[in-house]
């Protein structure tokens, strides 16, 4: 089998899935997410995740994360180093105040963007639904449990 074969019958099937795999992991822009389940919370900003141990969030909570922060924070919030990991925050009213904050507003250094703003995409029931995703998974490692509780 010549070598042009091979490089087509080995490359080919990677380069279709491809598209996939970039579709999987989010073209870089900010997707907004489906919160249908959740109780509407208004338009004043909770200080506190009201969502905290919600199946229903968890769920939804796990979609708007895969599409919108796993590229930088890890597949099933692990980070791979690239971003911080996430299911290191405390459990707190401070953290979560701080942490509807920063997705909203991003975060920058030296004038650009290390994490783009979600502000005007996700709603505040959006950002609650990843934030008790994120401590879903947190729970799931016993070292970080004992460490954010």
């Amino acid at each position: 089998m010549s070598k042009l074969l091979k490089v087509l019958l080995i490359g080919a099937p990677l380069l279709m899935a491809a598209p996939a795999l970039v579709h999987a992991h989010g073209d870089g822009a900010p997707s907004p997410i489906d919160t249908t389940g959740l109780e509407s919370l208004g338009d004043t900003d909770r200080e506190k995740n009201p969502y905290e141990g919600n199946p229903k969030a968890i769920e939804i909570g796990a979609s708007g994360y895969n599409k919108n922060c796993a590229r930088c924070h890890g597949l099933d919030a692990k980070s791979g180093g690239m971003a911080p990991d996430l299911r290191e925050l405390e459990k707190s009213e401070a953290t979560d105040t701080y942490f509807l904050t920063r997705v909203r507003g991003g975060a920058q250094r030296d004038g650009r963007y290390r994490m783009p703003p979600f502000g005007e995409i996700l709603s505040q029931e959006a950002i609650w639904a990843i934030r008790t995703y994120i401590e879903s998974e947190a729970q799931k490692d016993p070292a970080l449990a004992a460490k954010v509780n």
